[in-house]
């Protein structure tokens, strides 16, 4: 490990050993009001790192009071565009500035490689910053040609306007970059947010909310309240709160659609997915296989894009298991904080059972596990888990049908490209897909006839703040991402004005 990274390890840690992460609300880090704390993990280790303060109901109200105030009140909604775009370089430019801390904090956190931390979720987070910076300036309504009764003279013009507090609820598995997702276009919108971060995963929450307040933003347009499912009920319940953005599982996906009715808000989700990678007989199989394993093995598969469904034509089914085996061994397993390490731990003891159960369950089922299934040897301490191949998989699996979130691939053999598209799509799932041909009839065809938010081909797990996000079917409501992105945040207001 570099000295480097142990150093600000080992100077994070005695940070949050000084006392609880309190909850940030307006400007002031504050205690939960009931005084409890909850603990969180390292998962490399599976010792405590850091109590943290437990937000509840009477703290998500405190949190959407600042928030409304804020709104209201503290100038923010008539801040001009070219104040709030600055405000947002301002924020980017201070993720970068801590770019190493924010990198070995989340890897302490969550458990994921410090290197890849950085190079892939904080420097994403940058980049999602900067590209929402530019939208305040860019984002406004339009003069319509509209045709009134009894010939009046008419202007017709829309605006749009921010949505008011927006609620946003993150997941574990990339904490700081999922954050950013919502924050930055909620706040270039002119919203403002009440962020609750996973339980298992807060504190990069709680700096990028400190971040924003060095950067400029008025207190009270991002709070930070870290909690359990309490505190996030409490914030889709809340009447206060305009709007929820929300990526997690589909089930609290739909639990808080019907919790949020009470008040009609607005509701964005990103949900779950069991993504298909289908390989033709003419694919490159060497690049297929490195982009395949990085699919389903990156962050441990605790990844909602993950390719864990692999479709391949019977003529080349051994090979391409072959060469993802193969890719799998290579990985380096480890302590995040070891820059040699490229697989490091799952997020959680609860996780570990969970992926575990699922490989039992695709043994029971009839699935040949050809690699991995198990906690790899010398690894006592921590939640770690190995890559996992099963082949001979059927459609009807459980491990073919249900998100496992874990380094489980199930591998599929096709041969009539019309069942293959059928069983592609015969999921509850449509977040992505990946296709692999060198033929551009077969790309495009298999493009169009897969049901998916995002079709990558002869690719895999691209993704830029530019393009939007989202999935068909139970993958969600909405798109991140890009200008779509700016309008889940806002509102259309249709101006008349009579010239008569």
């Amino acid at each position: 490990m570099t000295a480097s990274v142990l150093e600000t390890a080992d100077r994070i840690r005695a940070g949050v050993r000084q006392g609880p992460q309190r909850l940030l609300i307006g400007a002031e880090r504050l205690d939960a009001q009931s005084g409890e704390t909850f603990l969180t993990y390292n998962p490399a280790t599976g010792e405590p790192l850091a109590e943290v303060a437990r937000a509840a109901k009477a703290d998500i109200d405190l949190a959407v009071q600042a928030a409304r105030q804020a709104f209201e009140s503290s100038g923010w909604r008539k801040m001009t565009a070219m104040e709030r775009s600055r405000l947002l370089y301002r924020l980017a430019d201070l993720i970068e500035r801590d770019a190493h801390e924010l990198a070995v904090l989340e890897c302490l956190d969550n458990g994921k490689p410090a290197t890849l931390t950085r190079a892939v979720e904080v420097e994403g987070s940058i980049k999602t910053f900067r590209y929402f910076a530019g939208w305040p300036t860019k984002f406004g309504g339009e003069t319509l040609p509209v045709s009134p009764r009894g010939g009046l003279e008419i202007l017709n013009y829309t605006t749009r306007e921010p949505i008011g507090v927006a609620g946003l609820i993150v997941p574990w598995n990339y904490p700081l970059s999922m954050a950013a997702w919502k924050v930055a276009p909620a706040l270039a919108a002119g919203c403002a947010v009440v962020l609750k971060p996973a339980e298992q995963t807060p504190l990069t929450a709680l700096r990028l909310g400190e971040l924003a307040l060095e950067a400029g933003f008025p207190p009270g347009v991002l709070n930070v309240a870290p909690g359990f499912g309490e505190a996030g009920a409490a914030l889709v319940d809340h009447p206060g709160v305009d709007k929820i953005a929300f990526t997690g599982s589909t089930e609290v996906g739909k639990a808080i659609v019907r919790a949020s009715a009470g008040n009609l808000k607005k509701v964005s989700l990103e949900l779950g997915g069991k993504s298909p990678q289908i390989v033709s007989p003419d694919a490159d199989l060497e690049a297929a296989a490195d982009a395949i394993a990085q699919g389903i093995f990156f962050n441990q598969g605790q990844t909602c894009t993950a390719g864990s469904r692999l479709y391949v034509h019977e003529t080349c089914h051994d090979a391409l298991v072959e060469a993802v085996s193969r890719r799998a061994a290579k990985l380096k397993i480890g302590d995040g904080l070891d820059p040699e390490t490229t697989f490091g731990p799952l997020v959680s003891q609860e996780q570990w059972d969970r992926v575990s159960s699922y490989v039992d369950i695709g043994a029971k089922e009839g699935a040949q596990l050809v690699a991995g299934g198990a906690r790899p040897k010398g690894f006592d301490r921590g939640y770690f888990f190995e890559p996992t191949i099963f082949t001979g998989a059927a459609p009807q699996m459980r491990i073919v049908r249900e998100e496992i979130f874990g380094p489980v691939l199930s591998v599929l053999s096709w041969r009539d490209p019309e069942d293959l598209v059928r069983q592609a799509n015969d999921s509850e799932y449509g977040l992505s897909a990946g296709v692999w041909t060198s033929d551009i009839k077969t790309a495009h065809r298999l493009a169009r006839a897969i049901k998916a938010g995002t079709v990558w081909v002869n690719c895999f797990n691209l993704i830029d703040p530019a393009t939007p996000f989202g999935g068909f079917k139970q993958s969600g409501w909405g798109r991140e991402h890009g200008r779509q992105a700016m309008e889940l945040y806002s509102e259309t207001k249709s101006v008349w004005i009579n010239l008569s």
